[in-house]
């Protein structure tokens, strides 16, 4: 018999998150046009007047070194690009993080309340099923809700626990493989920030031996600018591919450790508590 009660929807409006696809979208577009604006109107200004200063002392003073300039190491349009795929992927796993948070906050709700030492029987599963049917729509579409949904409907369906178990398994397996594809294009944007790397520096060592005859007069100046940004582009693209399989490699555990107390919530909350007759 069915003690509990569901608790009434909420009546304030609920906040609306944007779909992944529209996210994306809106993370490429401010992406391209925050990072541009900040190229064109302080990185590449910067750059380029760190240039000429180190380019006039190398003039006066053969010997001087020049220093190493964290403008005059990104400055260049491959760095340029690589930050953009970056900040796009951050972006992305930050809505991907929000996402597995507000699903965890579902854990921490009595979605159907059976009290301790309380049967739940075959003919029981649908009143607890009502519970949930009470939800808003968008609560419906979280994990925990649809294991439950799903477990209580093959339970009265099939009146076997084990079935049942096995139902909320095959969902949260589901949910995991989902959630693993969805990680597609952040791989893909791990892999283009070195590729745009080896690009540049190959690009730049080509632009190096063209200039071959000026090193062979004496001047090398325009032969290691090149090799300079030859090896930037490469630099900061592997550490910026280091930063970033971090934090995917962190969101990729939070979905695992999700689906999996997902799993262990229901067989809790639920599944140890049917009984057949």
């Amino acid at each position: 018999m069915v003690t509990a009660t569901a608790n009434p929807p909420s009546a304030r409006r609920r906040f609306q998150y944007p779909s992944e696809f529209a996210w994306t979208l809106f993370a490429l577009v401010f992406t391209l046009m925050a990072v541009h604006a900040t190229y064109v109107a302080w990185i590449r200004p910067q750059g380029e007047a760190i240039t000429q200063i180190e380019l006039e002392r190398m003039k006066e003073d053969k010997t001087y070194i020049p220093k190493r300039s964290f403008f005059l190491v990104i400055k260049d349009f491959e760095q340029e690009l690589e930050i953009m795929h970056f900040v796009w992927a951050m972006l992305i796993i930050g809505y991907k993080a929000v996402l597995v948070r507000r699903e965890r906050k579902f854990l921490e709700r009595e979605l159907i309340q059976v009290p301790e030492g309380i049967k739940v029987l075959p003919e029981d599963a649908k009143d607890y099923a009502r519970q949930l049917e009470s939800l808003p729509q968008e609560d419906k579409q979280r994990l925990v809700v649809r294991a439950l949904q799903r477990t209580l409907d093959r339970f009265a369906a099939t009146r076997s626990i084990r079935d049942s178990a096995e139902t909320s398994s095959a969902v949260c397996d589901s949910e995991a493989d989902r959630l693993d594809s969805s990680l597609a294009m952040i791989r893909y944007i791990a892999w283009a920030i070195p590729a745009i790397g080896f690009i540049g520096t190959v690009r730049h060592i080509g632009d190096a031996l063209l200039q071959a005859n000026q090193a062979v007069s004496g001047d090398i100046t325009s032969v290691t600018s090149s090799l300079g940004i030859a090896f930037n582009a490469t630099f900061v693209a592997l550490s910026l591919t280091i930063v970033l399989m971090f934090f995917l490699h962190q969101l990729q555990q939070s979905q695992e450790d999700l689906v999996h107390d997902t799993d262990q919530w229901v067989d809790q909350r639920l599944i140890r508590h049917m009984q057949v007759r």
